[in-house]
């Protein structure tokens, strides 16, 4: 029963606390903004804010009736970054997976030449079995 009542207490205590106001931003107004949507599936739009943000977008159905579709979605988006930076950002997703590209983004390094060399080895020459 003390408990309960400590507990609540505390609970009282913290639900009293001043609780600091957030500062509201005022609305970031819309420059631009299009959009299109056709009836086989495929659309588009574009849109710019005030605030430097922009992107547009493009995406389609490939293979339409086959029964072999796949999504096909091509873009880009832009914006500052808090540091000041310029970030700009062009994608494609289509059946082989989502593909993003911008300077901004990590880079694998290159397969050592000797890595190459032994993979394409491997494949050329595939395990056999020992046992014959």
């Amino acid at each position: 029963m003390n408990t309960l009542v400590v507990l609540l207490a505390v609970l009282g205590v913290s639900a009293a606390a001043p609780q600091q106001a957030i500062a509201r931003s005022p609305p970031i107004a819309i420059l631009r903004q299009a959009q299109d949507q056709q009836f086989d599936g495929s659309y588009q739009f574009s849109y710019e804010t005030e605030n430097g943000i922009a992107a547009q977008e493009q995406g389609s159905i490939k293979n339409l009736g086959t029964g072999d579709e796949a999504s096909v979605v091509q873009g880009s988006y832009s914006y500052t970054s808090l540091e000041g930076y310029p970030i700009k950002v062009n994608y494609i997703a289509d059946e082989n997976g989502f593909r993003a590209e911008g300077i901004h983004l990590p880079t694998p390094h290159p397969i050592p030449d000797a890595i190459l060399r032994s993979l394409e080895y491997n494949r050329a020459h595939p395990e056999e079995d020992e046992e014959g």
